[in-house]
């Protein structure tokens, strides 16, 4: 403190700070205290940690005067353009200068993204809040799929997890398949309304390209098998609007429930035992746990679902129909992988009934190859279809051994001849 002062001097501001850019109330106040004891403007820049020039700008001025602030009323001119273009742009602040600037708007980008920023915060919140939505017993099962890697036999396999969870109980049916095609789909639609037993008002899904083929505003181009499908057993299909899987929340939870819980860290020997597994863990783990939403579990609120039951009515018959010429190795090309048929009906028209899981070889009505579906560029050959063909060590097998074998010709069954035949053709062809 200096002589004479009751004022204590302010600690000098260390570089980098706030204070650097902006002084505040109280160092001004110290400023001009000290130049009215007559110290030098450098002494008090070098005792207040500031640059001479401020000391002399605060001089000028004759005391603290708050700044006045500019930024932003060259953007508020512009306010009903804004919010008016903003959302069309997702309020994209290089976009909005650029078109401000030729309004003639001469400010910075940075009053433009000032401007913007709590509105597009506004909008970020809008499209990811949602209102919880509960349906009634029956009105609704969600179906979706998942991928993961699963280790099956050897080596790690993609699996497609199919997830169809009923909306009020929160009961869920799972099964595997290598691929989301829809075979595959409506397999998954047939073992979930057979586990249950029946089938809800609606089924929603989200926008797979396999079952949704096209949308507008107002309607829903589905695949024509979905459809027959859906129409067989007596449900509405619907589906999510795009961008918004969370609409269906109550599958998508199931889901990764299933990822986590019933395939992490698990081995299976072949795809058949990993369903197995997965319709054991949705009975004695899914049904029976208490579900972190209804608190309740999922098996004792499925009594009261009340879906329509199937009654006596058999289950769906998907087939897709193909036709191949069999190849002379008896290999028919399907899906990118090749199966066997009999020999005999190399050349031969045959028709292929796909199913989900299996391929069936038909010609004039009778099955004579079925096949499960293997992966891209396999080869599934059945040994019987090639019986008679080729002996096991891949030899002909000759009905007796060969007349030139010299082992089998006795020596009176040779020729023998007189050489004076010779000598009487030479004679003859002389003469001639």
């Amino acid at each position: 403190m200096d002589a004479g002062s009751d004022h204590v001097a302010s600690p000098p501001i260390p570089a980098g700070t706030a204070e650097e850019r902006m002084v505040r109330e109280d160092v001004v106040r110290e400023i001009m205290a000290r130049l009215t004891r007559g110290e030098g403007v450098k002494h008090i820049a070098r005792e207040l940690g500031l640059d001479r020039k401020t000391v002399k700008r605060w001089r000028a001025k004759g005391g603290w005067r708050p700044q006045r602030r500019q930024r932003g009323r060259q953007v508020e001119r512009f306010r009903a353009f804004l919010l008016a273009r903003g959302p069309e742009v997702a309020w994209n602040g290089r976009v909005l200068h650029r078109e401000l600037q030729g309004l003639g708007f001469a400010g910075g980008y940075l009053q433009v993204q000032r401007f913007a920023k709590p509105l597009r915060d506004a909008r970020r919140w809008a499209s990811v809040a949602t209102v919880r939505f509960e349906t009634p017993p029956g009105q609704q099962a969600q179906v979706d799929f998942g991928q993961l890697r699963v280790w099956i036999g050897a080596a790690p396999v993609t699996v497609h997890l199919f997830v169809y969870t009923l909306g009020y109980s929160r009961r869920c049916f799972a099964y595997a398949y290598p691929n989301e095609r829809v075979p595959a789909l409506l397999d998954g639609h047939e073992r979930a309304v057979r586990y249950f037993g029946g089938v809800p008002v609606e089924c929603l899904y989200d926008n797979p390209r396999t079952l949704v083929l096209g949308r507008t505003a107002s309607t829903v181009l589905w695949h024509p098998d979905v459809e027959d499908f859906a129409r067989y057993y007596g449900f509405t299909l619907r589906a999510c609007q795009p961008y918004r899987p969370q609409t269906k929340g109550k599958v998508e939870s199931g889901v990764k429930y299933g990822k986590r819980n019933a395939l992490a860290g698990r081995r299976f020997g072949s795809w058949d035992g990993l369903n197995a597994w997965l319709e054991e863990w949705c009975r004695t783990v899914a049904d029976l746990r208490v579900h972190g939403t209804t608190h309740a579990r999922p098996i004792d609120r499925f009594a009261a679902e009340g879906l329509v039951p199937l009654g006596a009515r058999p289950p769906y018959r998907y087939q897709r129909v193909q036709t191949r010429i069999v190849p002379p190795d008896a290999l028919v090309s399907i899906a990118g992988a090749r199966y066997s048929v009999p020999v005999r009906y190399v050349g031969q028209t045959v028709t292929v009934h796909e199913t989900a899981t299996a391929y069936a070889l038909v010609v004039d009505g009778t099955c004579i190859a079925e096949h499960a579906k293997a992966a891209r560029h396999a080869v599934v050959m059945d040994p019987a279809h090639y019986a008679g063909l080729l002996r096991p060590d891949g030899r002909a097998v000759p009905d007796a051994p060969p007349r030139c074998d010299p082992a089998y010709r006795q020596l009176g069954d040779v020729m023998v001849r007189d050489l004076g035949i010779y000598a009487t053709i030479a004679e003859l062809r002389g003469a001639a």
